[in-house]
C-alpha cells in the first residue's frame, strides 16, 4: 500500500502542537488545528464559531508573533485552520495524517482516540507527539485499522529548526508505515529521524534528562557554581553554548521536572534514584523560578547584568568561570575530539567535574543499547540532532579512547555494560572507524557499514573516497559524478579572497570544457559572510586602492563568468548568505536553497555598498519577476531594490529570499539540509539535460537622473528627520545613483560593465572613508554595526 500526505490535523494548539502545524505549512502541507471549546463562553458566543474556535485561532495568530519564528513565511499562515473538537472532529476523515498533541494523561489521550477512530478513513496515518507516555498503551482498544497505522513521532522544540524526529512504532504498526514516515520525515519535513523502541522517554529526553540530573547531582556534591559548570559544559566539549543550566532555564523547570517524573515512574533501583530531583529543585519549582518563562530560574537578569543561583543560600550572585591551566591546554589541541580528552583527563577542577559527568552518562547510554535503540548510531543520531551535542556518546567515548577510560572506570568501582566489554573483548578499541571515505559501527559482535541515504553527500568524507580535482587555500574543486563537479568554499567563515576567485574562474573553464554542469556549496557553519573585510580594510588603511580595484573587478568578471558560462551554474546557499555570498548566488542559473538561508547584501553595515555586481543583479532579478506585458515602472523597482539593501534586509528563510527577490519562482527550496548538495546536483543535470543555454547579454533600463532624485528624497527625509546619519545619507546618495544608473535619462538601456563600473567606483569611494573604515573596524573587533 502506497501512502501520501496531501492534508494533515493537528489536535492540540499549545505551543508544540501549533508549532507542528506550521511546519507542515512550511514544506506546503494545508492543516486543521484543533483544541477545546473556550469554557467561558457566553450564551451569544455559544454559537459562534468564531468564539468556538478561539484557543486554536489565538495559537495561530501568535505564531506571527513568536522568536524564533515558528512559519517560515508569514504567508503559510493561509494553509492553517483553527476548528475545535466538539465541532470539527468529522473533518478529520478528509486528511492523511492525524498527529496528537494534547495533555500528556493517557485515559484523556485514548478517550480522544475513540472519537478519531470513529471519524478517520482507512488507512490514516494516526501518530501521537507524547514525549514519554507508551505508545503502545494508548492504542489499546482501537479498531484493528486504526492500530496498524498507528505510531509516535515525537518532533522536538522548536519543531521548524530542531532537526531530531524520533519515530516509535507500536507492536501493531504496519512496517510500510513505520518506513513511509521515516523516508516522508526525511524528505518531506527535512528531520533527521531515527526509530526508537516504546520506553520511557525514548532515546534522547532519556539519556539527555539523566545527563542533566547527574551533572547538578555533581555540582551540588562537588561544590560547583552553576555558572561553573556552564562554563565548561558547553563548546568547549561540543555541545550548545547553553551549556547545562542555561538549557534548563530555556527547557522550563517545569517541563523537565515532569520528563524526569516520567522515567522516575517507571523505572526502579538505581536508575531511579537518578531521576527523583534534587531538593534544590523542588524548592525553585516552588518558588515558581521555572526558567526563562517566568524570568528567573538558574539565572536572573538583573538590569543588563546577568546573575547565577547560588543554590546553598538561594540568592543570586554574579556569574563565576572555571580557569584551570586545561581549558588553555585545550585551545591548542586540534579537533573536538583532542579538546574534550584534554580536558576530561585533566588533573584540575574542570577534568575533576567533566569525568564526573561524563563517565556516568557513557555507562548509562550503553547500558540502554539494545533497550531503546536497535544500535548506538539511533543513539548518537538522537543526542545530536535533539540535544544539539557534536558528538553522541559513543562518539565522546572513541574521543576518550575506550581502553583507557574503561580502566579508569573499573578503577572506581563503575560497572562496565556487557556491550562495551563485548568490544573490548574483540580485540577492538573502538565503536566507529573509517575507512576509504565509509563508516562503520560496532553492533555488538562485529563491525557494520552505517547505511547512508543517496541524498545525504558528506563532502568531508566524499573527498577521502574521491579526492578534489583542483584545490588552493579558499576552494576545492570536486568531481559529483554524472558530470557534475562542486565548488567547495573552505577558507576562514567562507569569506571571499582572490583564493576563491581564482577557484571559479578554474572552475568554471573546467566545467565548460568537461563537466555538465558546477554546483557552488560547501558544508560548513554558513554558505558564505562575505567578502574577506580584513584584507579590505587593511588595504584601505594603506591607501592601496589600486590593489582593491584590481581585486573588485576580480571579483565582478568571476561573477560575470558564472552568469554566462555555456554550463548550467547552480548555488547551494544555506545559513548565513550575506554580501558577497548573495552575490555568488545572484548570476547563477539556478538557486537551491535550505529552507535556513539567511540571505542579504548587508554592505552598508560596513559604511559600504555591494561591489561584486550585487546591485545590478538584484535590480535585474526584480525586473525579470515582473509579468510580460505589463507596463515597468522602473523607479518602483529601483526604490524596492533600494530599500532592501540601504536597510540591509536579511531574510530569515528561503521562502523569505524568495519574497525579497534573491529568488525567483524557478529557483528551489530544500526543507532538509543534508540533501541540499544532492538537490542542487539534481537541478544542475536537470537544466543540462533540458539543453541549456546561457543567457542573452541585454541591455538593461534604468530610472536615470529623475529616479536619483526620487531615491534620493527619501533618504534625505530620514536623515533631517534623525533616523539616520550624515555617513549614512552619504553611503545612500551612492547606492542610488549605481541603481539609478547614473546622469542619463529615464528609461535609458545601459549595458552590464556600464553599471558595474558605477558600483566599483563607489565602492572604491566609500572604502577611502575614514567613517566607513571605523565601521569595517568596529564589525571585525566586536562583530556587530557601529552608526557612526
Amino acid at each position: 500500500m502506497s501512502f501520501q500526505i496531501k492534508k494533515a490535523a493537528v489536535l492540540g494548539s499549545g505551543v508544540m502542537g501549533s508549532g507542528i502545524a506550521a511546519h507542515l505549512a512550511n514544506i506546503g502541507i494545508p492543516t486543521l488545528l484543533l483544541d477545546m471549546v473556550p469554557r467561558d463562553l457566553s450564551e451569544d458566543e455559544k454559537g459562534n464559531s468564531a468564539a468556538r474556535n478561539r484557543v486554536a485561532q489565538t495559537a495561530l495568530t501568535k505564531l506571527l508573533k513568536q522568536k524564533p519564528a515558528p512559519l517560515a513565511s508569514k504567508k503559510n499562515l493561509a494553509l492553517l485552520t483553527a476548528g475545535n473538537f466538539e465541532d470539527d472532529l468529522d473533518k478529520l476523515k478528509d486528511v492523511d495524517w492525524i498527529i496528537e498533541v494534547i495533555v500528556e494523561n493517557l485515559d484523556i489521550k485514548k478517550g480522544l482516540y475513540e472519537k478519531i477512530d470513529a471519524v478517520r478513513k482507512p488507512g490514516t496515518i494516526v501518530t501521537s507527539n507524547t514525549s514519554g507516555i507508551s505508545i503502545n498503551a494508548m492504542s489499546e482498544g482501537r479498531s484493528d485499522d486504526f492500530q496498524k497505522h498507528f505510531l509516535g513521532t515525537h518532533f522536538f522544540n522548536p519543531p521548524r529548526y530542531l532537526k531530531l524526529l524520533e519515530v516509535i512504532p507500536a507492536e501493531t504498526t504496519l512496517p510500510e508505515v513505520v518506513e513511509f514516515m521515516k523516508s516522508f520525515g526525511e524528505d518531506k519535513l527535512g528531520k533527521g529521524v531515527v526509530l526508537a523502541k516504546d520506553t520511557p522517554n525514548f532515546i534522547a529526553n532519556r539519556i539527555g534528562t539523566y545527563g542533566l540530573l547527574i551533572t547538578l547531582r555533581e555540582m551540588l556534591a562537588r561544590g560547583y557554581s552553576v555558572g561553573e559548570v556552564d562554563s565548561v559544559t558547553g563548546p568547549a566539549i561540543g555541545r550548545p553554548k547553553s551549556a547545562t543550566f542555561r538549557t534548563l532555564d530555556v527547557v522550563g523547570l517545569d517541563t523537565f521536572g515532569h520528563v524526569a517524573k516520567n522515567v522516575y515512574d517507571q523505572t526502579t533501583g538505581e536508575e531511579q534514584k537518578v531521576f527523583e530531583l534534587p531538593p534544590v529543585l523542588n524548592k525553585m519549582l516552588e518558588n515558581g523560578w521555572l526558567g526563562a518563562k517566568s524570568g528567573q530560574g538558574f539565572f536572573l537578569k538583573k538590569d543588563k547584568e546577568i546573575l547565577e543561583l547560588n543554590t546553598e543560600t538561594m540568592e543570586y550572585e554574579p556569574v563565576k568561570k572555571l580557569r584551570t591551566p586545561s581549558l588553555e591546554m585545550a585551545k591548542q589541541q586540534k579537533g573536538l575530539a583532542a579538546k574534550v580528552k584534554t580536558l576530561t583527563y585533566a588533573n584540575d577542577r574542570t577534568g575533576e567535574l567533566l569525568w564526573s559527568i561524563l563517565a556516568p552518562t557513557l555507562v548509562y547510554s550503553a547500558k540502554l543499547h539494545g533497550e531503546i535503540a536497535d544500535d548506538i548510531v539511533a543513539i548518537d543520531n538522537a543526542m545530536k540532532w535533539g540535544f544539539g551535542w557534536e558528538q553522541g556518546p559513543f562518539e565522546v567515548w572513541d574521543a576518550l579512547g575506550v581502553k583507557e577510560s574503561v580502566e579508569k572506570m573499573k578503577a572506581e568501582g563503575l560497572e562496565i555494560p556487557t556491550f562495551v566489554q563485548s568490544l573490548l573483548d574483540s580485540g577492538h578499541e573502538s565503536f566507529y572507524f573509517e575507512q576509504d571515505g565509509d563508516l562503520y559501527f560496532f553492533n555488538g559482535t562485529e563491525y557494520e557499514l552505517i547505511p547512508t541515504n543517496e541524498k545525504v553527500i558528506n563532502l568531508k568524507r566524499y573527498k577521502k573516497k574521491h579526492g578534489v580535482i583542483k584545490k588552493n587555500s579558499g576552494a576545492s574543486l570536486i568531481d559529483l559524478g554524472d558530470g557534475i563537479a562542486l565548488l567547495e568554499f573552505h577558507s576562514q567563515s567562507n569569506a571571499i579572497g582572490l583564493d576563491i576567485l581564482q577557484m571559479i574562474n578554474f572552475a568554471v573553464d573546467e566545467v565548460e570544457k568537461n563537466f555538465k554542469g558546477l554546483v557552488i556549496g560547501n558544508q560548513g557553519k554558513n554558505f558564505c559572510v562575505g567578502a574577506n573585510l580584513g584584507m579590505i580594510l587593511m588595504e584601505a588603511q594603506d591607501d592601496n586602492i589600486f590593489e582593491l580595484d584590481f581585486t573588485v573587478r576580480a571579483f565582478q568578471n568571476a561573477m560575470m563568468k558564472i552568469k554566462y558560462s555555456s554550463k548550467p551554474v547552480v548555488a547551494a546557499p544555506f545559513g548565513m548568505t550575506l554580501g558577497g555570498g548573495a552575490e555568488v548566488c545572484l548570476p547563477v542559473a539556478h538557486i537551491q536553497a535550505s529552507m535556513e538561508t539567511y540571505m542579504g547584501l548587508v554592505e552598508v553595515g560596513v559604511g559600504l555598498i555591494p561591489g561584486g555586481g550585487g546591485n545590478k543583479e538584484l535590480y535585474m532579478k526584480h525586473l525579470k519577476g515582473l509579468p510580460n506585458g505589463v507596463h515597468t515602472d522602473y523607479l518602483y523597482v529601483a526604490s524596492k531594490v533600494f530599500e532592501t539593501i540601504a536597510m540591509a534586509k536579511v531574510s530569515t528563510s528561503g521562502e523569505e529570499a524568495r519574497e525579497n527577490n534573491f529568488l525567483n519562482f524557478a529557483d528551489g527550496i530544500s526543507v532538509n539540509a543534508d540533501h541540499l548538495i544532492y538537490d542542487a546536483k539534481q537541478a544542475a543535470l536537470a537544466l543540462y539535460e533540458g539543453n541549456y543555454k546561457a543567457p542573452l547579454r541585454e541591455k538593461i533600463p534604468v530610472t536615470g537622473e529623475s529616479g536619483y532624485a526620487a531615491l534620493l528624497l527619501g533618504a534625505e527625509g530620514l536623515f533631517l528627520s534623525g533616523f539616520v546619519s550624515e555617513h549614512d545619507l552619504k553611503i545612500a546618495k551612492k547606492l542610488a545613483f549605481v541603481l539609478a544608473g547614473g546622469k542619463v535619462p529615464y528609461g535609458t538601456l545601459v549595458d552590464e560593465q556600464y553599471l558595474l563600473d558605477l558600483e566599483r567606483e563607489a565602492f572604491l569611494s566609500l572604502v577611502a572613508e575614514p567613517k566607513s573604515q571605523a565601521r569595517m573596524q568596529n564589525m571585525l573587533v566586536k562583530g556587530k554595526p557601529l552608526r557612526n
